[in-house]
């Protein structure tokens, strides 16, 4: 297992991750980030509420990027993955340890 420090709204989250997987997750962190900014504006953001908000956006553009000829399954099972990394990471926030 290796970990990545994201900046994300400002401030550094250690997450872990697969070995090999750094730099997509760096990506990922990248993304969450510029998303927390759009959501925020600049402005100070609870956040708990600002990650909350990302995450929503994100899955908002997940829900859109879906299609009929998508199968139903496999959607549910990445969004299911989605939803247990975003409580891991809130379970994280609210323990002041880093998310695995």
């Amino acid at each position: 297992m290796s970990q990545v420090t994201l900046n994300i709204g400002g401030r550094n989250y250690t997450v872990s991750c697969g070995d090999g997987e750094e730099a997509h997750v760096r990506d990922l962190g990248r993304l969450i980030d510029d998303k927390v900014k759009a959501v925020t504006g600049g402005r100070p953001t609870p956040e708990a509420q600002s990650l909350l908000f990302a995450a929503l956006m994100l899955a908002d553009q997940v829900h859109e990027t879906s299609s009929p000829e998508n199968d139903s399954e496999e959607m549910a099972d990445a969004l299911e993955r989605v939803a247990n990394s975003l409580e891991r990471c809130a379970q994280g926030l609210e323990s002041g340890r880093p998310a695995s």
